[in-house]
């Protein structure tokens, strides 16, 4: 893997200093980046990946969300404590417990860099036999000013530190970009790979409770301790092409003067007064779970209550494939004075297909052995009317506001409304930032809580549509380093996964309501930065959450030679304890459960993060506060442990010419 590392580098560093000596130096523009909304495509800008401010939380699936809970190891699955946090349930639902490791269309980032870049990272840590190796590698350069193409490439190989936990997660991209005049186009490809060995959580929470009641004086080594699955895996596979263009019809005018004193002519600008805007998306998706089925020690409950199929192997499979088409027309915002807003109509046809296992009633051959019986095939087809409503330039005053209505198939009667306002209000020398955000959505759970057929896991449901309501506002003065977000949703006929992981709809109304409060200090060289999030469920049984979570990093800021930029300090983060949510590998989903609690226990890790020009590093010492207080209840899931204290380290380098 190493080699590998050191062979790519060398590639690059060629490649790049190439591609510059065939450059004149001149002066050029910033770089930046952006990404897409779906489904017109419209641009937004957001920070380059270039900051050393907290690097060393790239590898720490405990730090993408205020609390999270996750499987252990790096690459697999996880899902955010914070309800607000969670994002919409995907239609091929084995992807959402790895969101976070797949680019999407709306997650990926697309570069003008005018000159070309490359950003290498490679983060490693443990021993020989734990350590979680993950290299990325992105690339974007420019042909002109117009025109751009990028590749990416992303490799997380994870030996996890418990039994059978190994993770090996694949994915690739290719971008690319023209943004003319009157011609706009983006396109982004990728694939993925993602094969995950499941252990299904350890089999005596005691090795960790009670270790030297367990191991001896010095506890046990978690790679001895048993575990409920030896021989499991997850294989998940997909493929996202999304490309959207569109043509810009407009007039051109001279440039206004800069310089009233300037009596050269300025030139001619193109003002776009109507767009028509096209996108398409095709994803598909093949996922595999092949497990040997334990057997159920005397007088235990077997892993698995039912075995649809076959007792001893399983070996599951579905597939999905869908196509997207939104064509659009647009009325563009400022091309004069009275132009205050944007104004889109759109339609969106989408065609899918679903395939399953058969059906699960017993067939034998003469012989007495089961006959596999043929996939299910599932055919759908979806038609979307909407509008979009959006004021984007301005300092005081930008909103965006975009509704859709279903007219076909599952989509037939469903309503999906978004919007947010935004307002900058200015008090003496402060400036204080006001946001409004909410959505109504009246929409069709995913099909595989409709319909899904495997070994361990059977069901066919006739839901009716789920019905959610968030409002919310967010209050931030940036010059304190405070923000406050509240809001509150209303759920109803909410589809979760009840207590034998089975989907199941609640008719009463449900309601979540949530208050983050976000307060940084700074004192010279000293900082600390806080988030602390209060969440409460009306129904506590069906979506449990901790009350409190906290993640707090204290940390000096400071250079060594002018040169050197240094932040060392140590974090921690804290939730309160609750019924956490379990997971099942053999549905690649988290279920609600009433038995275990897990929290209050906090997490800290001590680092020391550094750029030095272009390249960043960190050095860092994980789960630093095992052993010495907390307590030994350190679970982030029912059965599953937080990673031991450990040894991790990362270098990112930025080839940029």
């Amino acid at each position: 893997m190493k080699k590998a590392l050191y062979v790519v580098i060398l590639l690059v560093c060629s490649t790049t200093l190439l591609l510059g000596q065939t450059r004149k130096k001149t002066h050029s523009a910033d770089p930046y980046a952006w990404r897409l909304t779906q489904p017109l495509g419209n641009r937004y800008l957001v920070p380059m990946d270039t900051l050393m401010l907290n690097f060393y939380q790239t590898d720490l699936p405990a730090t993408y969300s205020v609390a999270n809970g996750f499987t252990g190891v790096l690459g697999g699955a996880m899902h955010s404590k914070i309800f607000f946090d969670r994002q919409p349930m995907r239609e091929f639902i084995f992807e959402q417990p790895y969101l976070h490791w797949i680019p999407t269309p709306s997650t990926f980032n697309f570069y003008n860099t005018r000159i070309p870049f490359t950003h290498v990272s490679y983060l490693t840590g443990g021993t020989k036999a734990t350590a979680p190796d993950h290299l990325n590698i992105v690339f974007s350069g420019n042909a002109n000013k117009r025109l751009a193409i990028g590749a990416g490439f992303d490799l997380i190989f994870a030996r996890g530190y418990y039994d059978n936990q190994n993770t090996k997660d694949l994915s690739y991209q290719i971008n690319g970009s023209y943004i003319g005049e009157k011609y706009e186009l983006q396109f982004f490809l990728n694939t993925y790979n993602f094969v995950n060995k499941e252990n299904g959580g350890i089999q005596n929470d005691d090795y960790i409770l009670k270790p030297e009641e367990t191991g001896g004086k010095n506890g046990v080594d978690p790679q001895t301790i048993p575990v409920n699955l030896t021989d499991a895996h997850n294989r998940t596979r997909g493929k996202n092409y999304f490309a959207t263009q569109r043509y810009n019809l407009g007039f051109y005018r001279e440039k206004e003067k800069t310089n009233p004193k300037d009596t050269l002519s300025q030139g001619e600008e193109f003002v776009p007064v109507s767009s028509i805007i096209h996108t398409i998306e095709y994803q598909a998706n093949r996922r595999r779970f092949i497990a040997t089925n334990p057997t159920a020690s005397p007088g235990e409950e077997p892993f698995w209550q039912y075995n649809y199929f076959d007792d001893e192997n399983t070996n599951d499979t579905t597939s999905y494939w869908s196509v997207k088409n939104t064509v659009g027309l647009s009325l563009r915002e400022g091309f004069n004075r009275y132009a205050k807003a944007g104004l889109t109509g759109y339609l969106t046809y989408e065609a899918r297909q679903f395939k399953t296992m058969g059906d699960t009633t017993l067939v034998f051959d003469d012989e007495g052995n089961r006959v596999p019986t043929p996939q299910q095939k599932y055919r759908e087809n979806l038609l979307w009317v909407g509008a979009q409503l959006s004021k984007q330039q301005g300092k005081i005053l930008t909103y965006t506001v975009d509704g859709k209505i279903g007219l076909s198939g599952p989509a037939a009667g469903a309503i999906d409304v978004e919007g947010a306002i935004n307002t900058r209000i200015p008090i003496k020398k402060d400036t204080i930032q006001v946001r409004a955000y909410g959505f109504f959505k009246n929409t069709e759970p995913a099909f595989y809580y409709r319909h899904y057929s495997s070994n361990h896991f059977y069901w066919n449901n006739n839901f009716g549509k789920e019905r959610r309501f968030r409002v919310g506002g967010e209050f931030s003065v940036p010059r304190w380093r405070t923000s406050i977000n509240v809001g509150v949703e209303n759920l109803q006929n909410h589809v979760y996964l009840n207590q034998n992981a089975l989907p199941q709809q609640e008719s009463d109304i449900i309601q979540v309501f949530s208050a983050e409060l976000n307060q940084n200090f700074k004192f010279g060289i000293f900082n600390l930065d806080n988030k602390l999030v209060y969440q409460k469920s009306s129904k506590p049984s069906i979506i449990s959450l901790p009350d409190f979570s906290l993640q707090s990093n204290m940390y000096l800021l400071f250079r060594i030679a002018r040169v050197l930029h240094v932040q060392f300090g140590v974090d921690c983060q804290y939730f309160t304890s609750y019924y956490s949510d379990a997971y099942q590998p053999a549905t690649l989903s988290f279920y609600n459960q009433r038995e275990i609690k897990v929290g209050n226990y906090p997490l800290m890790n001590l680092y020391a993060n550094m750029k030095l020009k272009q390249t960043r590093f960190f050095v860092m010492l994980s789960h630093v506060n095992q052993g010495l207080f907390g307590g030994n209840n350190y679970f982030i899931l029912p059965h599953y442990p937080l990673n031991p204290r450990s040894f991790q380290m990362g270098v990112s380098i930025d080839f940029s010419n």
